[in-house]
């Protein structure tokens, strides 16, 4: 904490800061504070509601809220997370975020919190002597936030907007360097370990990747800080930047790819057996994987939205399967030194929560070497030709499956399967009450 202020004391431009708590959709939430209250910010002196981590997409309480009705919508105690200070560079005055997450007045961690749940799986892992080995990929849109429909950005460089496709285009990464420049300073200097960029597939689509972490709870705090600044850059440069799952409905989506390996007690990767096919425990990880995937679909596809991008031929997988070097399916054993045998996870979209999906992957993954559960045979071909259970189709079934799924129930609280079960509905009965212009126009005249 002496370090967080001593930082702060060298900052004097900075006024005010931001304190706040990752909620179940991976939203920010919290407080302005002025930055002589740093000190008890930093010392658990803070408190918001428990069901601050409950609201829906739009911020609104969720009816019937058991985190409301059955305490009175009581305060949690709201502990600093041990991230130093982070400076934000893009706001009109200079400002810093203080992370925090929630627990009970005895200080034990609140399970409902999505990061206290995925620091409960890892707990698990280290009662097993084992240390996940974890990164992220994110992919993004750049659009021009001055029209009502998402559109390509207007390069910087031809002053012409995008209208194509760029797949792996070193002119659109010249083009955005810029933007690109500043995201990566901003990251450093927040400790956002960023990697490769790459221009993808979608008009205006971007790549970032997050190096690997021996600390998965580090690595999820990265995800979701990552995609807060690339967002405030964006704003910076006059771009919208979105992690919608699928923004443009004849183009790529945008995933959240997991990548792990772990590690036992002197350092060696589990997963690595010498071979280029990997250990009987990587094996089992992958069958507790292929287990839980179906009742986890939700985790990884949380929003109406979502379910856009899961179709086939997308390069988002739409059944549950796995395969070596095979980006056709959930389930990737990417090739490389043995050394490095690791798992992709490949189901979730930039719209999901980083907290939440790392819990379930490394949660589903311990089960299943726990459980030696086998993952079948690899796939080596197109899925479209194996016949092979399928992933939830639409967000009711998502939903469904995640309700009544017993390994969810083992991996996550009942605070917080039903604060996000009930958070999901009413998004879902919110849609359900629009109607959309495409659909008027088919049908006002036409029935």
């Amino acid at each position: 904490m002496d370090d967080a202020l001593a930082w702060l004391a060298k900052h004097p431009e900075i006024d005010s800061l931001r304190v706040a708590v990752c909620d179940l959709n991976g939203v920010l939430r919290g407080k302005r504070i002025a930055s002589d209250q740093a000190r008890k910010a930093l010392e658990g002196g803070m408190r918001m509601p428990y069901s601050l981590v409950g609201l829906d997409i739009w911020g609104e309480d969720i009816e019937g809220n058991a985190l409301v009705f059955s305490n009175g919508d009581a305060d949690a105690i709201c502990h600093w997370t041990g991230r130093d200070i982070l400076p934000i560079d893009w706001t009109s005055h200079p400002t810093a975020l203080v992370p925090l997450s929630l627990a009970h007045d005895d200080g034990s961690p609140f399970l409902g919190d999505p990061r206290q749940a995925l620091a409960a799986i890892l707990k698990r892992y280290a009662g097993h002597g084992l240390t996940p080995v974890v990164a992220t990929e994110l992919e993004f849109y750049l659009f021009d936030p001055t029209s009502n429909k998402p559109v390509g950005p207007v390069s910087p460089v031809t002053g012409k907007r995008l209208d194509s496709d760029a797949a792996l285009s070193i002119d659109e990464i010249d083009a955005f360097e810029s933007f690109i420049h500043d995201v990566y300073a901003s990251c450093r200097a927040q400790g956002i370990p960023v990697d490769t960029a790459i221009a993808e597939n979608g008009v205006g689509q971007f790549e970032i990747n997050l190096n690997h972490l021996p600390d998965a709870l580090r690595a999820a705090d990265d995800a979701v800080l990552f995609k807060r600044t690339v967002k405030g850059i964006a704003r910076k440069h006059g771009f919208a930047a979105s992690f919608m799952a699928k923004p443009y409905g004849d183009r790529a989506g945008n995933g959240l790819h997991v990548h792990f390996s772990l590690l036992d007690r002197d350092g060696n990767n589990i997963f690595n057996d010498g071979t280029d096919k990997g250990s009987d425990a990587m094996r089992h990880a992958v069958g507790g994987l292929l287990s839980g995937m179906a009742e986890s679909t939700l985790i990884f596809a949380p929003h109406f939205n979502s379910y856009r991008r899961l179709r086939p031929n997308s390069y988002a997988p739409t059944v549950v399967a796995w395969g070596y070097e095979n980006r056709m399916v959930a389930i990737r054993i990417p090739g490389g030194p043995n050394k490095a045998r690791r798992i992709e996870h490949r189901v979730a979209g930039a719209d999901a929560n980083p907290y939440l999906v790392l819990a379930t992957v490394l949660g589903a993954a311990l089960i299943g070497i726990e459980r030696r559960l086998e993952a079948g045979e690899p796939i080596v071909s197109d899925v479209g030709s194996h016949s092979l259970p399928n992933l939830p189709p639409d967000w009711v079934s998502g939903i469904n499956a995640f309700e009544a799924g017993p390994l969810m129930a083992e991996l996550f609280s009942a605070d917080l399967r039903d604060a996000f079960v009930a958070c999901k509905r009413q998004e879902l009965n919110t849609f359900a009450k629009e109607v959309s212009d495409f659909e008027i126009e088919t049908y006002l005249e036409s029935v």
